[in-house]
C-alpha cells in the first residue's frame, strides 16, 4: 500500500480555477487500477492551500497513472508543494 499525501499552495483567487482543472485527473485516477483514493480538496483555513491524499495499491500503479503530472497550466499556478509517499507494511481499520 502507498500513500501520497501533502498540500499544494496557489494565489488564493486561483484556487478554484485551479481545482475545476482538476476534476478530470481525480475521476481518471479513480477509475485507475490499484487507486483505492483520490482526493484533491480545498484547505478550509487557507485560501491558497490544496490538500493531497491519494490511496494506492502498490508504487507500480502510481506509476502507470502518472504519466507527465500536471498540465504546464496548472504547474504554473503552483506556489509551492509538499507532498510526499508514504510505503505502508500494514493496516489496521479504526473501530468506534
Amino acid at each position: 500500500m502507498l500513500i501520497v499525501a501533502g498540500h499544494i499552495t496557489v494565489d488564493p483567487d486561483q484556487r478554484e480555477i485551479y481545482l475545476a482543472g482538476c476534476v478530470r485527473v481525480v475521476e481518471q485516477a479513480r477509475r485507475t487500477s490499484g487507486c483505492h483514493d483520490f482526493i484533491i480538496d480545498p484547505d478550509l483555513l487557507d485560501s491558497g492551500r490544496i490538500n493531497i491524499f491519494e490511496r494506492w495499491e502498490s508504487q507500480a500503479d502510481v506509476e502507470a497513472f502518472r504519466g507527465g503530472g500536471p498540465s504546464d497550466d496548472q504547474g504554473a499556478a503552483i506556489r509551492s508543494a509538499s507532498v510526499t509517499e508514504y510505503e505502508i507494511g500494514e493496516v489496521r481499520p479504526l473501530s468506534g
